[in-house]
């Protein structure tokens, strides 16, 4: 079926012209007609389907002839890139329409998402946490809203937003159109469906998440110790032109990165430590070919939408299925084709195992040829955590003998405890012993740091 038989706006199906989509995607096809009568819509769609243009262009046909000057669509988004893509998406989608957009997140100036409020822009694209600092303030009204989405619910869930949609709810007309979009359904999320939805329209509800029929999926058995140097040779080999690369933990990707440049090539990182404005460069230098590689932590999983992405690489295994779908995911979208490579390690292989249930087959390994499986690694991009474990606690165990020695020389001079002991003539100070503790957050794993989003 061809876009022109969805009866959009012709101004629309202009802009899908020169974007150059001919035909709509599966879920594109099955959810835009109900959306534009007006119906609720439940859809279960995996990452890469086609899903923003399956939910903005409804809304944007049903706002081209609206007044201007009042917010009439919100659609609420896990992460801040996420919020960001969809805004970009918005702008595209429109250019040849009088709608307008702002994406709302933290990171940022507050400023500019202030005059969106105040201005009534026709959309606003945002994360729960940011969209409720503002509804703090007089001027963040959304009474006119007509059209709700919410994208990625499931990932939501995931990082612990759900007290936060239902808060934003409140803010918001009961009467309205809303479209629901999943990856997955878990129950909490049936539940919130339910709790939202009027009679939806259903797409795909039952159907099991799996990655795209065009990503060539292979595993790279390797050594924990020696996968940086697998990773080097892969892009040595000259296959591979650029590669978003996923890492268990923020720290491994600061390792992973400064590894990378170490040997002469470009990467950057984005994870939930990063500024905003860090987050936002390396992305736009990753797209625009700056950087080779990007190296991320799940926060990025859902959220990053390249053209022609040729390689995802899972360098450390995801601990759960649905993390592997959505990390190979930013390959092969919208029909194309791409590979997603995994490393994995021997005391990986639990999680692999999963992996495969989940997609219904056994991912071919394979070994390259001339590189050294037996070579001594350079060094290790993280201190297992055990062993970071026991040195903060041995830390801790040395600052409590510490503090106990000088309450025992306090108690034998006679002194209160308040009182001198450095000899520095100055009342009220006391040597402190020790730094502060260095157990960081290096060890905490990827994926915007809880609400991340904010």
């Amino acid at each position: 079926m061809p876009f022109s038989k969805l009866m959009l706006h012709p101004n629309l199906l202009k802009a899908v012209k020169e974007l150059g989509f001919t035909r709509p995607t599966p879920i594109q096809e099955a959810t835009i007609p109900p959306a534009l009568e007006g119906r609720d819509v439940l859809a279960c769609a995996m990452t890469g389907s086609g899903k923003t243009a399956a939910f903005m262009l409804p809304i944007i046909h049903q706002l081209i002839d609206r007044p201007r000057g009042v917010t009439r669509a919100l659609v609420l988004t896990p992460t801040r890139e996420l919020a960001a893509q969809i805004n970009e998406d918005l702008k595209e989608l429109a250019v040849h329409t009088p709608i307008s957009g702002a994406a709302v997140f933290g990171g940022v100036g507050i400023g500019p998402q202030e005059h969106a409020f105040r201005s009534g822009v026709d959309v606003i694209v945002a994360t729960p946490g940011r969209l409720l600092d503002h509804f703090r303030q007089p001027y963040a009204k959304l009474a006119g809203v007509e059209y709700l989405v919410l994208d990625e619910a499931d990932r939501m869930l995931d990082m612990g937003f759900l007290p936060d949609i239902r808060k934003v709810l409140k803010h918001l007309p009961a009467k309205r159109q809303t479209l629901f979009f999943s990856a997955t359904m878990p129950g909490p999320i049936g539940v919130l469906a339910k709790e939202m939805l009027r009679q939806p329209f259903t797409v795909n509800v039952e159907r099991k998440a799996a990655p795209a029929v065009g990503i060539t999926q292979a595993v790279y058995p390797v050594a924990q110790e020696l996968k940086g140097a697998l990773f080097l040779a892969l892009l040595k080999g000259g296959d591979m032109k650029e590669a978003l690369v996923f890492t268990r933990t923020k720290h491994r990707a600061n390792r992973l990165a400064d590894y990378l440049v170490k040997h002469g090539i470009n990467a950057a990182r984005i994870h939930g430590n990063r500024s905003q404005a860090q987050r936002t460069e390396a992305l736009a230098g990753f797209k625009d070919g700056k950087y080779r590689v990007l190296v991320a932590t799940d926060i990025a999983a859902r959220g990053i939408d390249i053209s022609e992405l040729g390689h995802v690489i899972n360098f450390d295994v995801p601990l759960a299925s649905e993390d592997y779908i959505h990390r190979v995911g930013r390959t092969a979208r919208a029909e194309a084709t791409g590979d997603a490579f995994t490393f994995v390690s021997p005391q990986e292989e639990g999680e692999l195992q999963n992996i495969e249930r989940a997609v219904g087959k056994r991912l071919p390994r394979v070994t390259v040829p001339d590189f050294d499986y037996s070579a001594k690694p350079e060094g290790q991009l993280e201190i297992p955590l055990a062993q970071r474990i026991a040195a903060i606690r041995a830390q801790k165990a040395d600052s409590r003998e510490r503090a106990k020695v000088n309450a025992a020389r306090r108690a034998g001079s006679g002194a209160p405890a308040g009182a001198n002991r450095s000899g520095s003539g100055r009342p009220g100070e006391s040597r402190r012993s020790g730094g502060p503790s260095r157990g960081g957050n290096s060890g905490s794993r990827g994926g915007g740091g809880g609400r991340g989003g904010r």
